[in-house]
């Protein structure tokens, strides 16, 4: 599988980042988590995120990311979006590069896709992000974060 299966969309965004980093992250992420199913992840502005958060869950304010299970996926070209600011600024005040805060939120939006909730899982997510994270080098995840 190339990386090309999967996708990465660079929105029109200002910051520096390391395309290829990413795409890769994508490409662990497909084989290992999805289990070789493709996804497309699409790295936007706070503007773009906003307009989607709005849109699709009726939140009129940025967030760092957001899923797209099947039944929204015809009404959207991605699987997968994700702020590159809020990964900017949460990269920055967490002391990490923003291409791994953007690993952290990719693979929180593919266990979504693969069906996971943590608001209802009883700590399945939680327990299936701590253990991805660690094979594949990540920082603590947003689950992880909001116990803190």
């Amino acid at each position: 599988m190339s990386s090309d299966d999967n996708p990465v969309i660079f929105g029109s965004i200002r910051r520096r980042v390391m395309k290829s980093r990413i795409r890769e992250l994508a490409g662990q992420l497909s084989r290992q988590v999805a289990r070789g199913r493709t996804f497309s992840c699409l790295i936007a502005p706070d503007s773009e995120l906003r307009r989607l958060n709005r849109k699709f869950r009726g939140k009129d304010y940025p967030t760092d990311v957001l899923s797209f299970p099947c039944e929204q996926r015809r009404a959207i070209l991605v699987d997968v979006a994700i702020s590159v600011d809020r990964a900017a600024q949460q990269a920055k005040s967490l002391g990490h590069s923003i291409e791994d805060e953007i690993g952290v939120l990719m693979l929180h939006g593919v266990l979504h896709l693969m069906g996971m909730d943590h608001e209802v899982d009883r700590g399945r997510m939680s327990r299936a992000e701590g253990r991805w994270r660690k094979r594949l080098g990540l920082p603590d995840g947003l689950i992880e974060r909001a116990r803190s």
